[in-house]
């Protein structure tokens, strides 16, 4: 799998990813959306370099013009329901993209630590041949992101599979390596230090899908 980290030099991208995890500034809900949006929009510039582009010619009211546009179709699935924010960020940009969204969380059979994925609600476009950008704002444990993986490639087979996070754990990054194909990209905002007994990231942010809509029961 091949790893494209994008905050080691510093750009306005490294202003909103501190300002999602300050305390001071998260709580505002509105704010904090908008935060993810716009890392969204960053994160779709930075991975259209990697895409296919056709040469085509376009008539100006002065004149024509020979320039480029993205030959690849892009299916943006987003995970339910924290990744809707991310979504957008990258909607603003592929605004001719197709669009998925699929449901995944943890559930907690004993009511303790331990928990299994379970993915529910799916609503996927045809994703044959076309470049999937798979979004979800932290990267954990992993689990999630492969789950939905897995449920993707009951759909059909993609050109290409770009996964997009904003927060990354080393043990998250591991378990990817381990369980998806190593033609997979995976493109990440920001590395964190690890997960705790909970395997939540730490220093991370908090809960992005609370943050982002309210707390849920």
């Amino acid at each position: 799998m091949e790893i494209h980290y994008l905050s080691e030099n510093n750009s306005v991208l490294n202003h909103f990813l501190s300002q999602i995890r300050n305390i001071k500034v998260q709580n505002d809900s509105m704010r904090f959306r908008r935060n993810i949006e716009r890392i969204g929009e960053i994160m779709a510039y930075e991975m259209s370099k990697s895409l296919s582009y056709k040469a085509i010619e376009i008539q100006t009211p002065l004149g024509v013009k020979k320039t480029t546009e993205i030959a690849d179709q892009l299916v943006l699935c987003s995970i339910l329901r924290a990744g809707l924010t991310l979504h957008q960020g990258f909607l603003n940009y592929f605004d001719n993209a197709e669009n998925g969204f699929i449901s995944a969380y943890r559930h907690h059979p004993n009511h303790d630590a331990d928990f299994d994925i379970l993915v529910e609600y799916q609503a996927i476009a045809d994703i044959n041949n076309k470049n999937v950008f798979l979004l979800d704002p932290m990267l954990a444990t992993g689990q999630s992101i492969v789950a939905v993986f897995n449920k993707l490639m009951e759909r059909g087979t993609p050109k290409e599979i770009h996964i997009a996070v904003i927060i990354a754990a080393p043990e998250g990054i591991s378990y990817l390596k381990k369980h998806l194909p190593d033609t997979c990209h995976l493109w990440i905002a920001s590395l964190d230090e690890k997960l705790n007994d909970k395997s939540y990231i730490i220093p991370g942010l908090g809960d992005a899908g609370d943050l982002a809509y309210g707390n849920k029961l």
